[in-house]
């Protein structure tokens, strides 16, 4: 059974980027009559706000983009991330680290793994990544190498701050909710080899990964938070919905555009179901009227 996720971080409002992510990972388990789940990744309390938390999920439903079960909080889930961290850490894969960002970026900016043999009892947690796994099979892009530094140095599982990582925490909650296929940004691409060896480690299968290309404004900058996208309004949703499934490569009829105003999100759901199994082969062509 196919369950995919959508895993928006409420550090501001959903853009067209943020949409069209949701959208690729909604109709590619709609298309596998899979289901498909809602989880806000708020671990980061510096840079996440309640209120958008909410603002993520109304905007998404005023989209037709509906969570098939109850929405998952990050928040609410502490106790399992420190449950998976203790078995790291009394299993010997993982170190204390006290080194600053300052530290390593005059290094050359890549961790050299510095304090692995330190033996030291505060800072950071990191995994100890022996053998990373630089290679990977996705669904959209084929055979990937992964071969940035950063992809395969020690990452940190629980931040100087008593923060856990996006690393650690993710993997622990697709585990947990039983995620069978991701559908993401390529720009997360690099973040892979550091999942896979967690779920090496936790002795559980790993999702099948798909990557989209992100989507960029005029100037060739990706459409997100940092670089100050613009949000978009839930009284345009399907106007929303066409802009994404055109950065998508998902073809919506000409007669569905041409009376957009007049049709709902849901409908324009269904057109962009089908067309998302032509595109990626999923049915015949010919069983689609």
């Amino acid at each position: 059974m196919y369950v995919g996720r959508f895993a928006p971080s409420p550090s501001g409002p959903l853009h067209l980027g943020s949409l069209a992510a949701a959208l690729a990972s909604y109709i590619d388990a709609k298309a596998h009559n899979g289901s498909w789940l809602l989880r806000i990744e708020d671990l980061d309390t510096p840079r996440c706000n309640p209120a958008f938390s909410q603002l993520i999920i109304d905007t998404l439903c005023a989209h037709g983009l509906e969570s098939d079960r109850p929405v998952v909080f990050q928040s609410e889930r502490l106790a399992f991330y420190q449950k998976a961290l203790n078995a790291i850490l009394s299993a010997k894969k993982a170190y204390y680290c006290e080194c600053s960002r300052k530290q390593i970026k005059e290094q050359g900016g890549i961790y050299l793994n510095t304090c692995r043999t330190k033996h030291l009892r505060s800072g950071a947690v990191r995994f100890i990544h022996t053998q990373p796994i630089t290679k990977l099979n996705d669904r959209f892009k084929g055979t990937v190498l992964i071969d940035d530094g950063h992809a395969l140095e020690d990452f940190i599982l629980l931040r100087k701050d008593n923060i856990y990582a996006y690393k650690l925490a993710v993997v622990v909650d697709d585990i947990e909710q039983g995620i069978t296929h991701i559908v993401r940004g390529d720009d997360l691409l690099s973040t892979t080899s550091a999942h896979l060896s967690l779920y090496r480690h936790f002795k559980c299968s790993a999702p099948v990964y798909a990557h989209i290309p992100v989507l960029k404004d005029a100037t060739g900058n990706k459409l997100s938070k940092q670089n100050h996208a613009p949000a978009i309004s839930s009284f345009s949703a399907t106007e929303n919905l066409l802009k994404a499934c055109e950065a998508l490569g998902v073809r919506i009829p000409t007669y569905v555009k041409a009376k957009q105003q007049d049709v709902p999100p849901k409908l324009l759901l269904e057109h962009a179901i089908q067309a998302w199994r032509i595109k990626h082969m999923l049915v015949d062509n010919q069983n689609i009227k």
